[in-house]
């Protein structure tokens, strides 16, 4: 029996922030996965190597975790005054779906990177040294994203010395901008596009079962997010991975809180959607600041750091932070009242420092009050990126 050759794309493999992923130039992908639908499924999930039942991903691009197993599609952008469309696929380790329901902020921060280099953003807006703002449409959730590039002799700056917590190395500085990243006024059929608390409160109770009656902030900026307080549910908020990964009990309520946030925010319209909804909601824990020890061993101390949190992604406790859920941690800790202004301390706040697993992060959020709704105008963090691997990806045919 006669089998067809591999497939033979372009890719680039790209560090952004404390995530990786394969970035592709969609007039580079086969025709039929340049529009969404199966075919374009089909092949990313080839190119991860999932599903993959023993969670290894040695068979594809993927890293086995929720970190590492991302796509990501660039294309000039058709909208005025962008100049890239991004799209974003978290891929599934186990099982052959990818999330198409949220955005990456860890990898935004390659997504001007890429643009650069690979000829999207137009050459009259590349300095010959300095910065290029890069103006990014992130297709997904709809917004405006701003990253701000260092360019080099015309070329993009990779390395450099700023030192980002999860990353093992130093890299150039790149600062991300999410415009307006609260959700819109109007849902659409989906869920999406409700107010920035969906609620319309910024502190709800409500009823899990394995939980009981928990508090909790119910928020869409950045990634729709579920924050509850670690102490309601059993935890400190400085535990690192191993304390709740490798605990099949701790993982299974998890998800159950997940789907009945979701269904409360009305992302879903009843429980069993939520398994095939797995990047978005987002559940969060946090804390009052406390003195820990970060996975890679360095000594956190409560006196640096504005709150605790600890972020669970596709599942499993984050090593880092997701740049979505940062955003939306810097929006609820600039409203009186969230959970995560109280666990910071409460009062007005235009940025806090909080400990993760691997180390701290600083975020920051502009917000205000307009005709009695909380609005948030943009968010801000510094991320760094930088090409790990440029060429081709080979996929076989089926």
């Amino acid at each position: 029996m006669a089998f067809p050759p591999q497939l033979k794309i372009a890719a680039t493999y790209m560090r952004g922030g404390t995530s990786k992923g394969v970035f592709f130039k969609l007039d580079d992908l086969p025709l039929a996965a340049q529009t969404p639908g199966p075919a374009r499924d089909k092949l990313l999930l080839r190119v991860i190597g999932s599903p993959d039942p023993y969670g290894k991903h040695t068979d594809g691009m993927g890293g086995a975790t929720s970190s590492t197993s991302k796509t990501v599609i660039l294309s000039r952008s058709s909208r005025a005054d962008h100049d890239v469309d991004y799209l974003f696929g978290q891929v599934s380790i186990d099982k052959p779906f990818i999330d198409w329901s949220g955005n990456c902020g860890n990898l935004t921060a390659a997504v001007g990177s890429f643009a650069i280099s690979n000829g999207l953003v137009d050459a009259s807006r590349v300095p010959d040294n300095g910065t290029c703002v890069v103006r990014i449409w992130q297709a997904n959730i709809q917004k405006t994203i701003i990253a701000h590039v260092p360019i080099t002799n015309g070329e993009v700056q990779e390395t450099g010395d700023f030192e980002l917590d999860g990353v093992t190395f130093p890299a150039a500085e790149v600062q991300v901008e999410f415009m307006d990243p609260a959700s819109d006024e109007d849902a659409d059929e989906s869920g999406k596009g409700s107010s920035m608390f969906p609620t319309g409160n910024v502190v709800d109770e409500f009823e899990v079962p394995g939980f009981g009656k928990l508090q909790a902030t119910f928020i869409d900026a950045g990634i729709p997010t579920i924050f509850v307080n670690a102490a309601d549910i059993g935890y400190t908020g400085t535990e690192l991975q191993g304390a709740i990964n490798e605990n099949a009990d701790a993982l299974l309520k998890f998800e159950t809180l997940r789907a009945h946030g979701a269904l409360k925010m009305g992302l879903i319209s009843s429980i069993e959607e939520a398994a095939s909804r797995q990047h978005t909601p987002k559940i969060a824990f946090v804390a009052p600041p406390a003195d820990y020890v970060s996975s890679s061993g360095k000594a956190i101390n409560a006196g640096d750091i504005d709150l605790l949190v600890r972020a669970m992604s596709m599942g499993k406790l984050h090593h880092a932070m997701m740049g979505t859920a940062a955003v939306a941690i810097a929006t609820a800790a600039a409203v009186p009242g969230t959970l995560v202004n109280l666990a910071a301390g409460g009062g007005d706040r235009n940025q806090v420092v909080f400990g993760h697993p691997s180390g701290t992060l600083r975020v920051g959020a502009e917000a205000k009050q307009v005709n009695g709704e909380w609005t948030v105008t943009k968010a801000i963090m510094s991320r760094s990126a930088r090409v790990l691997m440029e060429g081709w990806v080979r996929v076989p045919q089926d």
